[in-house]
């Protein structure tokens, strides 16, 4: 069976356990056909030779959609309140909803089209301001100040693909060890020369196995992926979803927030952060 770009695939080596779009199809003298992969709901890049690339029927990736979409729902309802996490003592009553509401607006920098896409969608349904913008990993570092600037966003999120390589050396952890790390953390610490404070800008940033404890020292609120596991395309939108409906006087509780993603906090971590919601008043009929 032939394989070409473009095609849902899986790997026989892995135990067909993840769903990959073929990015593209190297032919080498020595190594023939390499398969080059990006992962369909996981934030992951990979490759493999054709003989170990399988396409997935069109029933089973269906299903798979329908089962992340599902997850995802779900974790929607249970992930804090609609406003994001509130102490009950300060809820207001329902009816006082009716005033104006505020989310953080979100500046998000995304290495792949396709995730790009999915997020902004998720940003929409859930009536969040967010400014999308295509951006390969490698040169975030040097667009991301521009962009701040241009947009003036509450909240960045930094992303697109990554993964671990083999390990060489002396075995210590490095950016070197990781596909794209690197240009994350770099491009956190331009994003902290525009603004320093962690309250003022929340960064989230990372991919799939990324190196979480160097994005964090980069500056980063949130980064992935502690355990270096694989995490799910919109796990960084999740997250900053409740970030964007935690009210500004109240600093979101780690745990809960992390619990909200498809990974848990075996994929994203990070620190103490508050919340960039506002409410105003009165609310007004020109307002949609």
């Amino acid at each position: 069976m032939d394989i070409k770009v473009g095609d849902i695939v899986a790997r026989r080596s892995y135990g067909f356990d993840i769903l990959f779009k073929v990015h593209d199809i190297v032919t080498g003298k020595e190594t023939g056909k390499i398969i080059y992969l990006k992962g369909l709901h996981y934030r992951l890049f990979a490759d493999a030779p054709e003989s170990d690339v399988v396409k997935v029927p069109i029933n089973k990736v269906n299903e798979e959609m329908r089962s992340f979409e599902k997850k995802i729902g779900k974790l929607d309802k249970t992930g804090g309140n609609r406003y994001g996490f509130v102490p009950k003592k300060l809820m207001p009553k329902r009816e006082e909803y009716s005033k104006f509401k505020l989310p953080g607006k979100v500046l998000h920098i995304d290495g792949d089209k396709d995730y790009l896409a999915m997020s902004m969608k998720y940003y929409k349904e859930h009536g969040i301001n967010a400014v999308g913008k295509l951006v390969p990993e490698a040169d975030q570092p040097r667009l991301i100040m521009a962009l701040l600037e241009e947009n003036k966003p509450d909240i960045v999120v930094i992303t697109g693909h990554d993964s671990m390589q083999k390990k060489e050396g002396n075995g210590k952890d490095s950016p070197d060890r990781y596909r794209n790390s690197k240009y994350f953390m770099e491009a956190v610490k331009e994003a902290r020369k525009y603004q320093k404070s962690l309250d003022e800008l929340v960064i989230i940033a990372g991919a799939c196995q990324s190196y979480y404890e160097g994005i964090l020292s980069a500056g980063a609120n949130f980064a992935s992926s502690p355990a270096r596991i694989l995490i799910h395309a919109l796990d960084p939108v999740m997250l900053c979803r409740q970030i964007a409906f935690t009210p500004t006087d109240t600093t979101a509780p780690i745990e809960d927030v992390l619990k909200g993603t498809t990974s848990g906090v075996k994929g994203i971590g990070g620190i103490q952060t508050r919340g960039k919601f506002r409410s105003g008043m009165p609310g007004s009929p020109y307002i949609p």
